[in-house]
C-alpha cells in the first residue's frame, strides 16, 4: 500500500502520494503539480479511441522512483475532492467519465460500453472506466464526495454518479412523467440495485452550465 493524503479537501483537493524506491504509479495527464527530483516519467498510449470516446485522455505518465523514495503531488482538473479505493481479488470498480486520477501499477483500466440506451439517456458519456485488478485507485469529482451504501435499491441523478463497486447493477431512466421531466428541473436519474456501494459528487457540472447560462450576453442585431 502506497501512503498518501488529501488536502485541501473538498473544495480544491490535491492528492500526495509517496513512491516507494523502485515502485512506479500511474497518473492521468496533465495531473502532476510536483514532485522530488528523483521521480522519472514515461508517458504510455492506454486504451486506443475507446478511452478517447471516455472522455479521458489518451495518454497515461508512469513515474519511478529512483535512488530511494518519492513523492508526488496530483492535483485534478475539476474545483472538488479526490476518493481512494482499494481493489483487491480481481474485483472491479467502475468510474464514470473523466473520473480517473491515479492508481498504482497493478491496477488495470479498460473501457466499458455502457450500451446505447443507457449512454443515450444518462446525458452523461456512452462508456464507463472499468478497473481491475489488484492495488490503489483515486479518482477526482466536482465538488463534494460523499459514498452510500446500497443493500436493495437507490436512486441517483445522473450527473452526480461518480464511481460504484461491481455488485451494483443499474438502469437509467426519467425521473417521474414526461411533465416532470420537461418542468421539474430534474432529467434522467440512474436507479441502481444489488449491494455495493456508490460514490456521489455534491456539484453537477451540467448544472453549472445551466446557471451560467442564464447570465450569457446576447447580440443584438442591428438589423
Amino acid at each position: 500500500m502506497f501512503d498518501y493524503s488529501i488536502e485541501a479537501s473538498p473544495d480544491y483537493a490535491i492528492l500526495n502520494v509517496s513512491v516507494p524506491e523502485g515502485e512506479k504509479i500511474k497518473v492521468e495527464a496533465s495531473s502532476m503539480a510536483s514532485m522530488d527530483t528523483n521521480l522519472s516519467m514515461s508517458t504510455k498510449i492506454k486504451g486506443g479511441f475507446s478511452r478517447f470516446l471516455s472522455k479521458e485522455s489518451l495518454f497515461i505518465n508512469e513515474f519511478e522512483a529512483q535512488n530511494g523514495d518519492a513523492e508526488i503531488s496530483i492535483a485534478p482538473g475539476p474545483s472538488g475532492d479526490i476518493g481512494h479505493y482499494s481493489i483487491s481479488g480481481n474485483e472491479s470498480f467502475y468510474l464514470t467519465a473523466a473520473s480517473f486520477l491515479a492508481s498504482t501499477m497493478g491496477v488495470q483500466q479498460e473501457t466499458k460500453w455502457q450500451g446505447l440506451k443507457k449512454g443515450f439517456f444518462s446525458g452523461e458519456s456512452f462508456f464507463l472506466i472499468r478497473c481491475s485488478g489488484s492495488g490503489q485507485v483515486w479518482f477526482n469529482c466536482y465538488g463534494a464526495l460523499f459514498n452510500v451504501d446500497v443493500k436493495d435499491e437507490y436512486v441517483v441523478d445522473t450527473g452526480h454518479v461518480v464511481a460504484f463497486t461491481e455488485g451494483l447493477d443499474y438502469d437509467i431512466s426519467k425521473f417521474g412523467g414526461y411533465k416532470s421531466l420537461f418542468l421539474s428541473g430534474e432529467g434522467f436519474v440512474c436507479r441502481f440495485r444489488g449491494e455495493g456501494k456508490v460514490w456521489i459528487q455534491t456539484k453537477n457540472p451540467m448544472g453549472l452550465v445551466s446557471w451560467a447560462d442564464r447570465f450569457r450576453r446576447i447580440e443584438r442585431s442591428n438589423n
